[in-house]
């Protein structure tokens, strides 16, 4: 299953790729490791945004359907 990635998880990707792209221009190993690892933090969270983002749209979907079956059947 593919999931999209929200505006939040962009952010966490976008905020990855700066901190890479400054771990690339470190001299100084530690802290290029470092950036490195905070990187991949942010990634994870970039995945974790758009799963939980995913699953609050279904959430939002399946209850508008809920209330229009329930609206229908009133006018039924």
């Amino acid at each position: 299953m593919s999931v999209q990635i929200s505006q939040r998880g962009k952010e966490y990707l976008e905020s990855a790729r700066t901190l890479v792209d400054a771990a690339k221009t470190m001299s100084d190993q530690v802290i290029a490791d470092r950036l490195k690892a905070l990187a991949e933090d942010y990634q994870r969270r970039a995945e974790k945004a758009a799963h939980a983002d995913a699953a609050k749209a279904l959430a939002r979907s399946a209850a508008r359907a809920e209330q229009e079956r329930w609206a229908a059947e009133q006018w039924a």
